[in-house]
């Protein structure tokens, strides 16, 4: 799947950047770098262009640039018991 696919709201991990290789590059250089965990926070209202959070920062991505870069949802390899990244669900989930 990739990072443009993903819905507002919804985490993944990043399992893969491609492209040439100064685009490449630069999204390596942004922190999008192979098991980050990214959330879509917002889509532009046009569709164009999406922000993330990630590594504890909000990002702004061109679509076209988030096609490089091939993501896993968390929910099919993440259970939301460690702390890799800022979607943990038992964090959420336990108000103590």
């Amino acid at each position: 799947m990739k990072l443009s696919e993903l819905k507002v709201g919804k985490s993944a991990m990043i399992t893969a950047v491609n492209g040439q290789k100064a685009l490449r590059g630069h999204l390596l250089d942004m922190g999008l770098t192979p098991n980050t965990c990214v959330t879509v926070r917002a889509v532009a209202p046009m569709g164009d262009p999406i922000e993330l959070n990630l590594r504890g920062y909000r990002l702004t991505l061109r679509l076209e640039d988030a096609d490089n870069i091939d993501i896993s949802p968390l929910s099919s390899i993440c259970s939301g018991d460690c702390s890799n990244c800022g979607s943990n669900k038992k964090k959420r989930g336990s108000a103590k």
